[in-house]
């Protein structure tokens, strides 16, 4: 059995060694499942074909990763943060090699995938940087006595990759779980499959243990396999909410933490006293970043009426200035949708949204690149869509492509009660010149991450999740590393037992 990926929108590029990566190149970095070849000319073409990893591949892994574990446990965590800072140095000397493999690993431009990198690559350091300060805490209780508590690293965590953010979503989950002492097994998507291996070889150039960051390829079977596989301490997931709930129920069999990082369906506020270009460009970012695919996209844009006109000619006027095309050229904007399924399923949105009453005001249809290298790649036009009710498909579920609704609101108390009447809660936004109503808007909102006067913005040091159906657990941020540890707690007795037999 083989699963095949392909490429989104790209033209022909070189690869090491030629047309053909020997498995043994990926034995070397931990990767367990043969590449059988890596070549690839036109768009829509084959990009690679795998062998998805079994029960004995899955089992290597983790053993591999057990033992890398007692010795990567041991180390200090300036040991460890010294191995972590050289794989962020490596990963910023080439910057430009592991972006370009990103956009022919995903579609997305190559402005957005050096932004990527360089969010892997600071995620990376900011852990080192927490490596060397675990700590717990000393209590001092009566007669001398005292207790204190170690945070230890909880073994061998899995990552499962999602696949608008490959690079970024490998580094995001592993610098965590490595500063904490941690090994991990992680399994990127099946639809893009490349660029964690490029990470597994840095870390393995930087310096760790064979075997603490290993790489299997698969699917649904593999993934489930991980999940459930008696040695795994703790699973992470980023993807979509069926699929994270049939992880955290597998998981809760070896009751198993799990962090989760699922859909959304955000809400973004634009108030009248908004300032109207700023505004403008937060919804655009909101929704067209990496072509639409991006689980914390605010979709449904909720406009005061009496900005409405002017807020709506103006997001149709620049949407319809985005550049699309060649994701390799520095003036592209918007590069090619992940893959054929999805682009269908995106523009069935489009169709849904029309016949249920929404006004296409622009975009929502197939693009076709005049350069004939490129047509074969799986494009559309970014679109906005009018005259949306909240009762629509297209504003009630995730449409995971570039399909803004808009939508009018006349009081902030309508605006929260509609924004909030959904099952998930990954991400809100809100514009307004008016400081208290940002703070006082924020608070009634019902999401793990909350934008005022900008959306979008994921830096390392700040925690991303959902809340409700959006997930569990956090992303990013100090707390996080309550996330890769475990805490145990020590009484230690200074005077004689005080029994009562």
């Amino acid at each position: 059995m083989k699963f095949t990926a392909q490429t989104t929108g790209i033209i022909e590029m070189t690869v090491p060694n030629g047309n053909c990566v020997q498995p043994v190149v990926f034995m070397k970095v931990c990767l367990l499942g043969r590449l059988s070849y890596l070549t690839f000319h036109v768009v829509g073409r084959v990009l690679c074909q795998l062998e998805p990893c079994g029960a004995v591949e899955v089992d290597q892994a983790v053993k591999a990763a057990k033992l890398a574990f007692g010795y990567w446990s041991k180390m200090s965590g300036m040991e460890r943060a010294r191995v972590m800072i050289e794989a962020a140095h490596i990963i910023e000397s080439n910057r430009e090699e592991i972006a370009e493999m990103e956009v022919v690993n995903n579609g997305k431009s190559i402005t957005e995938a050096r932004l990527d990198v360089d969010s892997a690559r600071l995620c990376i350091e900011y852990y080192a940087g927490l490596a060397s300060t675990l700590a717990g805490q000393h209590v001092q209780l009566p007669g001398g006595s005292f207790a204190y508590t170690r945070r230890e690293p909880l073994g061998i965590c899995v990552g499962i990759g999602a696949w608008n953010y490959p690079f970024q979503i490998a580094a995001w989950k592993s610098a965590p779980a490595l500063a904490c002492g941690n090994s991990m097994v992680f399994k990127p998507s099946p639809v893009t499959p490349v660029t964690a291996v490029m990470l597994a070889e840095i870390y393995a150039k930087a310096g760790v243990p064979e075997g603490l960051f290993n790489v299997v390829q698969g699917g649904q079977e593999t993934g489930s396999l991980l999940c459930q596989h008696p040695d795994v301490a703790k699973v992470s997931f980023t993807g979509s909410v069926p699929t994270g709930q049939k992880i955290m129920e597998m998981a809760s069999k070896g009751v198993k933490p799990v962090t989760l990082e699922l859909g959304g369906k955000s809400p973004l506020l634009i108030f009248k006293d908004s300032d109207l270009e700023n505004a403008v460009r937060g919804a655009l970012m909101a929704n067209f970043l990496s072509q639409g695919q991006v689980c914390s996209n605010g979709t449904r844009v909720f406009v005061q009426k009496d900005i409405m006109p002017e807020f709506v000619k103006e997001v149709v006027k620049r949407t319809q200035a985005i550049e699309i095309g060649d994701p390799l050229l520095e003036s592209t904007r918007m590069g090619a949708l992940v893959s054929r399924p999805h682009l269908d399923k995106v523009l069935s949105f489009v169709d849904r949204a029309k016949k249920e009453g929404a006004t296409v005001l622009c975009g929502g249809e197939p693009y076709v690149p005049s350069d004939p290298k490129l047509r074969g790649g799986y494009y559309m036009t970014p679109c906005v869509l009018g005259n949306c009710t909240d009762d629509m498909i297209c504003v009630k579920e995730e449409i995971f492509g570039p399909v803004m609704s808009v939508l009018p609101f006349e009081t902030e108390d309508e605006v929260l009660q509609r924004a909030n009447d959904t099952s998930l809660g990954l991400a809100a936004g809100v514009f307004t010149r008016d400081v208290r109503r940002a703070h006082r808007v924020v608070e009634h909102l019902k999401a793990g991450s909350c934008f005022i006067n900008n959306y979008n913005i994921t830096p390392v040091e700040v925690p991303f999740g959902g809340f409700k159906m959006s997930g569990i657990g956090r992303e990013n941020g100090q707390v996080t590393i309550e996330f890769y540890s475990q805490l145990k707690t020590v009484f230690v007795e200074m005077g004689d037992v005080d029994s009562l037999f």
